[in-house]
């Protein structure tokens, strides 16, 4: 059956208006907090973005308050979202949108792909659904959408997105484009998901190809998802009622974060070992003794962390400086930290 381009868009949109989820961003046409929200949704989940969305929203109502907010008062109120480049581009462009357009967020997909953060999907996503600009997406959802309906074989990763741009190009209505873009991501998240399609309440299962043909479940091909188990120590440093903490270098893995001083044990060593080398390696201090206090585990996309904390003595003093602090108790909330982090603070109070 060849697909008919609008009668496929037309039934489509219809699902889409009449099951779609009643979601906080949905409520708006402001194009800095669709914005917003499409910047939290990459990589995240929508049940984990609605909190933080609303109280992003809250502390920053307009992409002025944004740009005005120190870096760091932004992170905090990222912390727990995880992939903290997107918060840090989303202060960097909302400074730059300021200063250049007023606060206006461009309808010109190249002029707005020069800001960062901007790639073809951000820019596309946030342009069709604030300002109907006729333009396709393709994340994770769309693309496996795109497989099945077109029976394309392999892995879903970006080389099928060639093919299936293609086809989204026929397939856009030139009206409610950004509806049309929700509405296929809405079909992949909830209906077309990637282990148990739900093909008999899908509404656009008469285009399927992959449905057609019993191949829904085959495609796409299922990559075997590799874990890391990392091993680490952390050592909890405390003076007169107040804890060190330090700022990571703002380049790299959570750049830009605080934590408390410690690290990966590297092969061969024991915890002990551990701790007083990355005390060493980091604040060229000696350990005098430690103290096991608690394990704990944090889970990241491709690795797992299993963290050792101790109460540490050192023998001298740290260097206190802009990227090294000592802070009360009750001053450790003002500071971003990896979610790790926040999660020994909460075990200190125990």
């Amino acid at each position: 059956m060849a697909i008919s381009y609008k009668s496929f868009s037309r039934d489509l949109i219809n699902w889409y208006d009449g099951s779609k989820r009643d979601l906080p961003w949905r409520r708006t046409r402001d194009p800095y907090k669709i914005w917003v929200s499409e910047i939290m949704l990459q990589q995240t989940t929508v049940n984990t973005v609605i909190g933080f969305y609303g109280r992003f929203i809250k502390a920053f109502p307009t992409m002025k308050a944004l740009a005005k907010a120190p870096l760091q008062t932004v992170l905090k109120q990222w912390q727990g979202l995880g992939y903290y480049n997107r918060a840090r581009n989303l202060h960097r462009s909302a400074v730059r949108l300021m200063q250049e357009h007023r606060g206006v967020l461009p309808r010109d997909p190249e002029v707005l792909r020069a800001f960062p953060g901007f790639g073809p999907y951000t820019t596309g996503s946030v342009l069709s659904i604030a300002y109907d600009i006729p333009l396709t997406i393709i994340d994770a959802n769309i693309r496996r959408v795109g497989m099945r309906l077109l029976a394309l074989p392999g892995e879903a990763n970006t080389k099928q997105d060639p093919v299936i741009k293609e086809f989204l190009l026929k397939i856009l209505p030139l009206k409610r484009a950004g509806d049309f873009n929700q509405a296929l991501m809405e079909l992949g998240a909830r209906v077309c998901a990637s282990k148990y399609p739900s093909c008999t309440a899908c509404p656009v299962a008469g285009y399927c190809r992959a449905n057609r043909l019993d191949l829904q479940k085959k495609i796409p091909i299922s990559k075997k998802k590799i874990v890391t188990d990392i091993q680490a120590v952390l050592a909890i440093i405390k003076k007169n009622d107040r804890y060190f903490i330090q700022q990571r270098p703002e380049k790299g893995l959570l750049a830009g974060l605080w934590e408390f001083p410690g690290g990966k044990i590297e092969s061969g060593e024991s915890e002990s070992k551990a701790l007083a080398r990355e005390l060493k390696e980091e604040l060229g201090l000696q350990l005098r003794s430690a103290r096991f206090l608690f394990r704990l585990k944090h889970f990241y996309t491709q690795f797992r962390v299993e963290l050792s904390v101790f109460a540490c003595s050192i023998k001298g003093e740290p260097t206190i400086d802009a990227a090294h602090l000592w802070v009360s108790y009750k001053d450790l909330s003002k500071y971003p930290m990896p979610s790790a982090n926040g999660k020994i603070i909460e075990r200190l109070t125990a």
